[in-house]
């Protein structure tokens, strides 16, 4: 439950718009080099809701979730993604990516962001290795600015 109401909070994208809009302009160089490195935009997709999930970013949760099925990911695959290392359903690239997409979401635990990186280098290009780098510090801003922001996420109708 939010400490604050909603009423109060300020969503820092509208109140600083220049800034936003760098990020935005950030998360456009990122999709581009994703692609440019042969990323899938379902596996890109894939590292944005594993990292909202940690991050417990109920907006980008929302907004991720509608461009996976959009990019032809599974419902059962976004399902069980909290679940990845417990489920036959990943790619080892796949498994790879989340992996380094945590590591690079809580960076203080050392062995497992060796770990991770010790299975990148052998299922994925460094070119790879540094997009799914940067999918993972671009969406980790978007959820801070969306929590911190408390961007609502409404039933749809």
């Amino acid at each position: 439950m939010n400490s604050t109401p909603d009423a109060e909070r300020i969503f820092v994208d509208k109140q600083s718009p220049k800034a936003y809009h760098a990020l935005v302009q950030t998360a456009e160089a990122v999709r581009s080099v994703a692609a440019e490195a042969g990323l899938d935009r379902r596996l890109v997709e894939l590292v944005n809701l594993r990292v909202s999930q940690l991050n417990g970013c109920a907006y980008c949760l929302h907004t991720h979730t509608r461009a996976a099925l959009r990019a032809g990911e599974t419902p059962q695959r976004l399902g069980v993604l909290a679940g990845w290392r417990d489920a036959e359903l990943y790619t080892p690239a796949e498994r790879a990516a989340l992996a380094l997409a945590e590591a690079t979401t809580s960076p203080a635990d050392l062995a497992a962001r060796d770990t991770a990186y010790a299975a990148a280098r052998e299922a994925l290009t460094e070119d790879q290795i540094s997009a799914v780098i940067w999918v993972a510090i671009t969406i980790n801003a978007f959820n801070r600015v969306s929590i911190l922001s408390g961007h609502p996420v409404r039933p749809e109708h």
